[in-house]
Parts: structure tokens; C-alpha cells; sequence
């Protein structure tokens, strides 16, 4: 898991970019080679977000899914554990289970090509061949492990590095009950856009006076085009003030992100004051995963790469469970308007990519205010190994 990009802050006083910085290569976002280097170097080397947890509730319970064109399959065996493996047959490489979910039969994976059978374990148990005791060689046949860890509720996999340092944050956001939150809403999204572009759009408010109208009228220093209070060179023309114009957080009589401002209701009782005052807190676990955290629901974003030019969104509203069971309770409040920040958000995203196919571009430049735009693309680089000759 990544640390949040606000680590590679330019200065301790003033946020933003001290001097003019390009961006990446236009190229980086187009170009089939370079992706295929970016699925070597970064996707299938850094620890990816795969689901929540409860979506395999049972015993032989399973999900499949796919990293840059990698197949995988996670089951939950019959002692309760999770477990990940390449979704491919041992003997010739067929897929092993082509449904994106269900539950698999009590004799455990059976290949639909040649009846190889697998124990959810991943070890093989039968083939259809008589000649298999004469010289197959049972010890090098069990599915290919993919290491697999569990951050409160969150599942990540690692699909080359299975020694890869796991670090996730344990303390920041004690105070939400993560694990106890239960899926309210999903929505998915196909993106016509490289995925560096969406996660730099992410990354600065620049776009958001222009773009997300209703948003900067629940974040008022969004309307400003920037993020924090130190943003701004001047902020300290305003240290003592509490408006949140200037600080950072949410209006004035607004608890969450919703259409009104209001929460639902049930809100997490843990929360200090400040965390309650802001409203909205980030966690971000690069290449793949964000959170946002408010004082009565939780965001969850899931970036996967489709193709240079393509890039899927899976968004999971997280609840209390009471929330969910509360009749009185309209989720589309909440929903709804997440909804329409992403729509605005992926329709600038693929305005960028198309511009980007120019051929006089060849790479831009970055604002003061976009430090973590900047933080993000030093990130990009210093995974990318040196190129081979």
C-alpha cells in the first residue's frame, strides 16, 4: 500500500511548486509500449485493491477479476480464509472460472476444458488422465498463489512481488469503523481516458471553480482552485480567520458531502471534533485505490487499467449498517451528488486524452497549486525500472 501523496509536499509553508516543472511525456498516456511497461513496473509490482471483503461472505464463496489482462480468482475456503490465485489452469492454460462470481461446488475448482480439479487450497486433487501417476509432477501443479492481504475490510493482491513491503496506515483513521461498513451503492465507470490521467485530475483543484459547481458550494476553498489553506502564498494574510474559504473544510452548517450538506443520520460516533469540523478526509493507496472519509459514510474509489486509453472506476458507498436498515433513510442524497462530481470529473478526463493525441504536445506544464500533481508524477517515474536496451 502507498503512502498518501501529501508526503512529497514541496515546502512546509507555502504548498505549492517553487519553480516551473513539465509533465510527463505526452506519450506516456498513448503510447501501447510504454503501458505495457507500466503494467510490468507499476501495476503488477505494487500492492492493488481488488474488493471489500464482505462480498465473499461464505465458505467457497468467489470474485474474478483482471490487472492489465492478468486473470485472477479470489475464493474464501472452507476454513474462512481468502485466498488469491492466477485464474488458470495448470495443464494448458484455460481459464479456470469465467463467471465474475458465485460459489464454487463442495469438490472445489474444476477446469471447463479438461476436468482438472483444484482444492480451494489451490493444491490438485484429480486430473482426467490415466497416465498422470506415471509422470506428472503433483508437487509443481497447484494453482499459482497470488499474495493476498486484508487492510480492515479491504483486499489487496500483489501479483509479482510476494515478499512486497504491505504497509498500510493503522492509526490515521482509527476513528472509522471501517471494518463494520457494509456496501449501500456501487457505481462502475469506463473512462476513455489513460489512468494517470484520472489520478492527476484528482490530484489539484485547479478544475474545480470550472467544473463541479455544486461541489465548491459545499467546499468553499474549492472555489478557490485550491485544496488547503496553504495553497495560497498569502495564507498567512488570513491564519487567524475560521472560514472555511480559508481553512479548508466544509460550508458553514454542512456535516457531509451530500446534495443539501446534511448527513444521514447516523453518524460515526467516534470522530473527534476536528475530524467532525472537516468533514472529508483523504486516504490515497497508489496505483489503484482512494478513500474519502465523511462523518456518516465512505467513499471507496478502485482504479483498473483497460488499455492505454481506458481505465475503469468501480465506486462502493460504505455504511453503517443501521444506515442501511433505516427505512427513513434516501442513500441517493449521498450518492447522487458523488455521483455527478465523478461524471464531471470523467468528461474533463476525456477531454484531456483526446487533446493529448496531438502531435505538437509533447509534454505541459505545472502550476503552483498542482505540487500533488507533481507528487504523483515523481511516483509514476521512480517505479518505472530503467528501460531495457
Amino acid at each position: 500500500m502507498s503512502t498518501e501523496i501529501h508526503d512529497a509536499r514541496i515546502a512546509s509553508d507555502f504548498y505549492g511548486l517553487t519553480r516551473l516543472e513539465r509533465t510527463l511525456p505526452s506519450s506516456w498516456y498513448i503510447d501501447t509500449a510504454h503501458y505495457a511497461r507500466e503494467l510490468s513496473d507499476i501495476w503488477f509490482r505494487n500492492w492493488v485493491y481488488l474488493c471489500r471483503a464482505e462480498t465473499l461472505p461464505d465458505a467457497r464463496s468467489f470474485r474474478t477479476f483482471t490487472i492489465g489482462g492478468q486473470p485472477l480468482l479470489v475464493l474464501r475456503d472452507q476454513e474462512g480464509q481468502l485466498r488469491a490465485f492466477f485464474n488458470t489452469c495448470r495443464h494448458r492454460g484455460s481459464l479456470l472460472c469465467p463467471e465474475p462470481e458465485g460459489r464454487l461446488p463442495a469438490t472445489g475448482i474444476t477446469c471447463p476444458y479438461h476436468a482438472w480439479n483444484y482444492r480451494l487450497s489451490g493444491e490438485l486433487a484429480r486430473v482426467s488422465s490415466m497416465g498422470r501417476p506415471h509422470y506428472l509432477p503433483i508437487d509443481e501443479v497447484a494453482l499459482h498463489v497470488v499474495p493476498l492481504r486484508i487492510w480492515r475490510g479491504f483486499v489487496y493482491v500483489n501479483l509479482h512481488e510476494p515478499d512486497g513491503r504491505f504497509t498500510p496506515d493503522t492509526g490515521q483513521f482509527v476513528n472509522w469503523p471501517l471494518e463494520d461498513l457494509v456496501i449501500g451503492q456501487r457505481l462502475v465507470m469506463r473512462l476513455r481516458c489513460n489512468w494517470k490521467v484520472f489520478w492527476e485530475n484528482f490530484n489539484e483543484c485547479l478544475h474545480c471553480p470550472i467544473v463541479h459547481p455544486a461541489l465548491v458550494g459545499l467546499e468553499p476553498i474549492y472555489g478557490r482552485g485550491i485544496m488547503e489553506e496553504r495553497d495560497d502564498p498569502d495564507w498567512r494574510a488570513h491564519a487567524n480567520s475560521d472560514d472555511p474559504l480559508y481553512k479548508g473544510g466544509l460550508r458553514k452548517g454542512a456535516t457531509t458531502w451530500s446534495v443539501d450538506g446534511r448527513s444521514l443520520g447516523h453518524e460515526f460516533d467516534k470522530l473527534t471534533e476536528a475530524e467532525r469540523r472537516t468533514g472529508y478526509h483523504y486516504m490515497t493507496s497508489l496505483p489503484s485505490h482512494y478513500l474519502v472519509l465523511h462523518v456518516d459514510h465512505v467513499k471507496s474509489t478502485r482504479l483498473l487499467p483497460l488499455g492505454p486509453e481506458e481505465t475503469e472506476l468501480s465506486t462502493e458507498w460504505l455504511f453503517p449498517r443501521e444506515t442501511l436498515a433505516d427505512p427513513e433513510v434516501d442513500l441517493a442524497r449521498i450518492c447522487g451528488f458523488s455521483s455527478q462530481v465523478m461524471a464531471e470529473d470523467g468528461r474533463v478526463c476525456e477531454l484531456v486524452q483526446q487533446g493529448l493525441h496531438s502531435t505538437a504536445h509533447q509534454s505541459g506544464f505545472l502550476m503552483p497549486e498542482e505540487y500533488e500533481v507533481y507528487g504523483f508524477q515523481q511516483w509514476v517515474r521512480a517505479n518505472l525500472r530503467p528501460a531495457q536496451p
